[in-house]
């Protein structure tokens, strides 16, 4: 037990870092907790587990800044679990394949685009997008990545990053704080069936939890301290992991 602790608790500290900053913790943490050597459904179950702790806590921090606005955040994550369960319906009848292929030639593109359109994120003009056009953008674009979720999952947090900033016009830093409201709506349905179904190990994910919360809060803490500039080299990071990770699922399943 104290080797998988070693294995996992550093680790699912810096995931909770990495996605209260930009998202895509799981790409960390998931892999630690698979070399630790829990069963692969209890891996998803644990790992929701103790990043839904974590996700609550940097959500609570960025709220209460005042960072998030609350109605479009709300709205998205409303639209985002319906988009999540039709795409965990869709995965069962279509292999996700050839959406890999697809992010792998759209992830260096994004990387690229965020690298060098320095300007990106840097200031909320979100207040010059009209109130119905703001919502109903937020609602198709949610629905759209919540399907992702549902049908694919890896990165969820930072396209919804993507698309508020984008699209609505958002800083990064108010971005990121949305898009935790959305993670944390979508963490709490999938644990809570994961629990209900035993896939959670606890004795693991507890201390997971903790350390989870303590990457949170300091990955929040850099965010509220430094803004842009530290929301967006991790940004290109995460895109770089996700990338890797299809990558080597894709040659793994050959």
């Amino acid at each position: 037990m104290l080797n998988t602790f070693l294995i996992v608790l550093p680790i699912v500290f810096l995931a909770g870092v990495v996605d209260s900053i930009a998202g895509g913790g799981g790409l960390l943490s998931v892999p630690a907790y698979m070399a630790a050597g829990l069963p692969p459904h209890s891996v998803l179950g644990t790992n929701k587990f103790s990043s839904s702790f974590g996700t609550f806590f940097a959500t609570l921090r960025y709220h209460q800044h005042g960072l998030i606005d609350s109605r479009v955040a709300l709205l998205s994550a409303f639209f985002a679990l319906g988009g999540s369960f039709l795409g965990a319906r869709t995965v069962l009848l279509i292999h996700p394949d050839f959406l890999r292929y697809l992010l792998i030639v759209l992830i260096p593109v994004i990387a690229a685009f965020t690298l060098f359109n320095r300007s990106l994120g840097q200031h909320d003009h979100s207040q010059l997008q009209a109130r119905g056009r703001k919502y109903s953008l937020a609602a198709v674009a949610a629905t759209l990545i919540g399907f992702y979720d549902g049908f694919f999952g890896p990165g969820t947090g930072t396209f919804l990053i993507l698309f508020y900033t984008l699209v609505l016009k958002y800083d990064f830093v108010t971005a990121n704080a949305n898009t935790k409201v959305v993670n944390l709506a979508s963490n709490i349905a999938a644990v809570t069936t994961f629990i209900v179904n035993s896939k959670v190990i606890y004795s693991i994910g507890i201390p997971a939890a903790v350390a989870g919360i303590a990457g949170n809060l300091l990955g929040a803490k850099l965010v509220i301290k430094r803004g842009s500039n530290i929301i967006r080299p991790i940004f290109i990071l995460v895109l770089i992991l996700l990338l890797v990770k299809i990558v080597y699922d894709l040659l793994s399943a050959r």
